[in-house]
């Protein structure tokens, strides 16, 4: 248990895909559809997932190819919402009128860890102020919990001008972008790792951790299962196909904390 930490995701990871039917919300989605965007600004913002989504997901193309493609729509999308005045003091609002929801079992994940001093990393390459606006609302933000994510940066008068770097996209979650981030030097002694993620790109979150001695990784494939399947077989140990619950990972912490 001492030796035990956990590295996470985020969006479509901690927090849900789909409930009962409907897509979910990303904390990039949050901001988007608010009332804070413009109808210009929404309408950009969408063409932009469209053009970039199924690149993001699509699985014949290599981590080379969508690397650059990753940076150019974040990159765009952050500039896009820099121009929308957006106010610090409305970002609880935002996340309290969206549909966002965390996967079941949260409470007891997030409880655990705590009760446990387990680290819990959140790794994200969402927007860390809605982010952390989610967890605070759900009454889970304690102390054991670090996020490193894409952070807005507001002027004097709490207005958006831009986002600080560096910039964290889907397929450059490694030491690249914790550079200087002491965290995990911190945390040497804790050499066994929960690893949770939904994409490709969450496989290298761990990178950054001195001298692993065990890592689990559970992937959460939730989009395009069939077409997917094989690579996430063949990259994560534990594959939960269409699964919103956070069972799995709970049922494994209760066996290793209880345990130990």
């Amino acid at each position: 248990m001492n030796k035990l930490q956990v590295i996470s995701d985020f969006d479509m990871t901690l927090s849900r895909f789909g409930c009962n039917g409907r897509r979910c919300p990303t904390s990039h989605n949050i901001l988007d559809n608010s009332r804070v965007i413009s109808e210009d600004g929404k309408k950009k913002l969408k063409d932009l997932l469209h053009h970039y989504y199924p690149i993001e997901i699509d699985p014949n193309r290599t981590l080379e190819e969508k690397r650059p493609l990753m940076v150019e729509w974040w990159t765009r999308a952050h500039e896009l919402l820099s121009q929308q005045k957006i106010q610090k003091g409305d970002i609880a609002q935002i996340v309290r009128e969206s549909e966002v929801m965390l996967r079941d079992g949260f409470n007891e994940m997030f409880d655990q860890l705590h009760k446990y001093n387990v680290p819990l990393f959140i790794f994200s390459a969402g927007v860390g102020d809605i982010l952390e606006e989610i967890i605070r609302q759900a009454n889970v933000f304690y102390s054991n919990v670090n996020v490193v994510s894409n952070y807005m940066d507001f002027d004097d008068n709490g207005v958006l001008r831009r986002f600080k770097g560096p910039l964290i996209h889907t397929y450059n979650k490694n030491n690249s972008v914790l550079q200087g981030t002491e965290y995990f030097q911190q945390l040497s002694t804790r050499t066994s790792i929960i690893l949770l993620g939904d994409s490709m790109g969450d496989l290298t979150m761990a990178d950054g951790v001195p001298s692993v001695e065990n890592i689990l990784k559970i992937g959460f494939l939730n989009d395009k299962v069939e077409e997917r399947r094989g690579k996430y077989l063949d990259a994560y140990d534990i594959v939960l196909e269409s699964d919103e619950t956070l069972d799995v990972v709970n049922g494994i912490l209760r066996y290793i904390l209880i345990k130990t």
